[in-house]
């Protein structure tokens, strides 16, 4: 089984003390490549370093995500668009709107998806989304870039039917997450999957965040890393009523084309 995490927040301060060792368990259970999503932009320069400095096995987005869209400047601009440049960052992003929240004030939050847009439109690299309670704003922003953009995921869908098919109409991919693991607030999701055509949706973990509540025997810690993708291509299978070798493949032939590896 080879996987693919879409989505692995690699740079977060949980992992420095047993970096090698996360990646050497996410190989140890199927995990071939991983993404490294740029929520900020020191974080995002951090996900092109560790990128660089693991090639074949780890490549990167760049983007600021909506908690800090406060801090997006004309320098974080010029920096997300040299950023963009190297062949290892494979996305724009992750950005969006996060209303759930609010860490950055709405208007803020709208300004700088705007402007990374802008940079996707002009580099033609995929967009790595986020949305979350601002579903209407998210599609009125879309809608203003429609046509200039190329692929498009809406990562760690957690939303709702209605959502899902606006989504799937517009041509965007959908990304899973550990949230279907969740009998609390996730087992809508286990319905919802049946209906993403197989060449439009990924798997990814989120992690160091959203630990699959069924992983079992439950660690000792509540934080998630890329080895337990496998965990949750097994939960998706079931859900879809695949064979997991089937959703396996699918998964990481979709997330291939899309981001090109």
């Amino acid at each position: 089984m080879h996987l693919i995490d879409i989505g692995a927040n690699l740079t977060h301060e949980s992992f420095r003390p047993d970096f090698d060792r996360v990646l050497a368990r996410a190989r140890d259970h199927g995990v071939a490549q991983m993404i490294v999503t740029g929520a900020s932009a020191a974080g995002s320069r951090m996900a092109l370093s560790l990128a660089q400095a693991h090639p074949g096995l780890l490549y990167a987005t760049a983007g600021v995500h909506p908690h800090h869209a406060a801090d997006y400047d004309d320098v974080t601009d010029a920096l997300l668009r040299e950023l963009t440049r190297a062949g290892e960052v494979k996305a724009v992003g992750e950005t969006g709107l996060d209303y759930h929240r609010n860490y950055s004030p709405q208007a803020a939050q709208i300004e700088a998806f705007e402007r990374q847009l802008e940079i996707a439109a002009d580099c033609g690299k995929p967009l790595f989304l986020h949305q979350r309670d601002a579903h209407a704003d998210f599609m009125a922003v879309m809608k203003a870039f429609e046509g200039r953009l190329g692929n498009v995921v809406v990562h760690c869908f957690t939303g709702t039917r209605e959502e899902l098919v606006d989504y799937l109409d517009a041509g965007w991919h959908i990304g899973i997450t550990g949230w279907l693991c969740d009998e609390r607030r996730g087992t809508h999701l286990r319905e919802l999957v049946r209906e993403i055509p197989a060449d439009r949706l990924m798997i990814e973990t989120d992690s160091p965040y959203l630990l699959p509540r069924t992983v079992q025997p439950k660690p000792s810690h509540r934080r998630n890393e890329p080895m337990y993708l496998r965990h949750i291509v097994e939960e998706l299978a079931r859900d879809r009523g695949e064979d997991v070798e089937v959703a396996a493949a699918n998964a990481t032939a979709t997330s291939r084309a899309f981001f090109g590896l």
